[in-house]
């Protein structure tokens, strides 16, 4: 029997409209286009599995998360890294079940809401989804033309402006194919990490303080500031758009579309996934490490902002390239946010929408609405303009995140839906736990945000 004969069909009990009861593939250029070799070392596998979830991490670590991570550990020392971790572990079960989804039914997660839901719930879905990634898109903007700043004296709305050159970028890489994209994300997470690995080792701090840091405290719940930005981190570190991006990705992979292969391909892009994750939770750690150790160390416990951060590492670590590899790794985690963010705005918009755009086209789209209200802040209000609306972006993305978490554990919850792939029931209880706390840690970011 071919392999053709042998594809099983999604289990899953989806509205498809199409004659062939599948629909467009999710990013059709690069649909299946990565070869897994069948048999052999598990290590080739594990390989040609590897990158979708690196792809996914970077949102992970973007400019975002910088600003919570500096002032949590500025002003607590290490004892917000419990929150990371905590707030980590919630990403690796839910970018799991994204991934889940879209190797079962061969949807990502906008198709299949747009296949479950009726029209006007799919376009409040698709209202809310873009405003994230927009959102993103701004963090993104935000943080490169800093880092531009930090390293060539550029002016912010300067660099602001050069950002869009990035959608030529994207371009290029995906016309070499999905692997150069994945081979460039990687390079640039191995920058972003050896740049804190040197800064951590500079800093030296003490072993036990960080590691007595993971073990959660009651100074959490029980001190409001610390509450505040414990909820900022995790508001920071899970991110809507990515649950889009992983479903869609994964099934970049030309595994059997069969039982035996789409199980197979579960238990890889789940490894792929948690490994890259582990990484993200090292470089939101060593971003707190080092706030801690070199600011609340010495006394500096009011560093929010990523130039105040730039202006005080280097004197007060005593290394002088301190500061210069704080901005490449900004800079490295801009430029690294764009290619996934333009990802993610092509997915919504076809998922949701069924409408396809020029890659370039959406791309300017996106970054052109971000950049903005970026040049518009700074040319009135300078660089704490950008400071705040930096965090602004921060409560946007938390205001997304129930509509793109719940239909999610929802999907991979619902025997009808993924057959014999459904969740163990103590995975779904786990789940919904996740996404309840998510939820309620959110929404109160974003009230005492709105109430000052």
């Amino acid at each position: 029997m071919s392999e053709a004969e042998a594809v099983v069909p999604p289990p899953a009990a989806w509205k498809y409209s199409s004659p062939d009861g599948q629909g467009r593939p999710s990013l059709p250029e690069v649909h299946a286009s990565v070869a897994v070799p069948q048999g052999g070392l598990w290590l080739r596998r594990m390989l040609a599995f590897a990158g979708p979830g690196y792809m996914v991490s970077v949102g992970y670590m973007d400019p975002g998360n910088w600003a919570t991570d500096l002032a949590g550990g500025s002003q607590f020392g290490y004892t917000l890294l419990a929150v990371i971790m905590l707030s980590n572990l919630m990403a690796i079960l839910l970018q799991s079940l994204a991934a889940r989804l879209g190797i079962v039914t061969g949807r990502d997660l906008a198709q299949a809401c747009r296949d479950h839901y009726p029209r006007p719930v799919n376009l409040v879905l698709w209202v809310a989804c873009e405003a994230a990634i927009i959102a993103c898109d701004l963090a993104e903007v935000i943080g490169t033309a800093i880092a531009l700043n930090l390293l060539f004296g550029i002016p912010l709305i300067g660099g602001a402006l050069i950002t869009a050159l990035d959608a030529f970028l994207v371009l290029l890489l995906m016309q070499r194919g999905f692997r150069y994209l994945e081979a460039f994300v990687v390079a640039l997470l191995v920058v972003i990490a050896g740049c804190f690995l040197v800064q951590i080792i500079a800093a030296a701090p003490p072993v036990a303080a960080v590691l007595h840091g993971f073990v959660p405290s009651t100074q959490i719940v029980t001190n409001p500031a610390m509450l505040y930005i414990a909820i900022g981190i995790l508001g920071a570190t899970v991110m809507p758009h990515n649950l889009y991006l992983h479903s869609s990705i994964v099934q970049t992979r030309a595994y059997p579309r069969t039982e035996e292969g789409r199980r197979d391909a579960i238990v890889w892009a789940t490894a792929d996934s948690t490994i890259a994750l582990m990484l993200a939770l090292f470089v939101n750690a060593a971003i707190l490490i080092v706030a801690a150790s070199v600011f609340h160390g010495s006394g500096h416990t009011e560093v929010a902002e990523i130039g105040q951060a730039f202006e005080l590492l280097s004197p007060l670590l005593g290394l002088g390239i301190a500061s210069t590899l704080f901005a490449i790794a900004l800079l490295a985690s801009g430029l690294n946010s764009t290619v996934t963010a333009t990802l993610a705005g092509q997915i919504v918009m076809e998922g949701f929408l069924r409408l396809r755009l020029p890659h370039w086209a959406r791309r300017l789209l996106t970054r052109g609405l971000a950049i903005i209200p970026v040049v518009v802040v700074t040319a009135l209000y300078g660089e704490s303009g950008t400071a705040q609306l930096l965090v602004f972006s921060q409560v946007v993305l938390s205001m997304q995140l129930p509509f793109a978490v719940i239909p999610l554990v929802r999907f991979v919850t619902d025997r009808g839906k993924m057959g014999s792939f459904v969740v163990p029931r103590w995975v779904a209880t786990l789940s919904w736990t996740v996404a309840g706390i998510i939820v309620v840690l959110n929404l109160k970011l974003l009230y005492d945000t709105l109430a000052g």
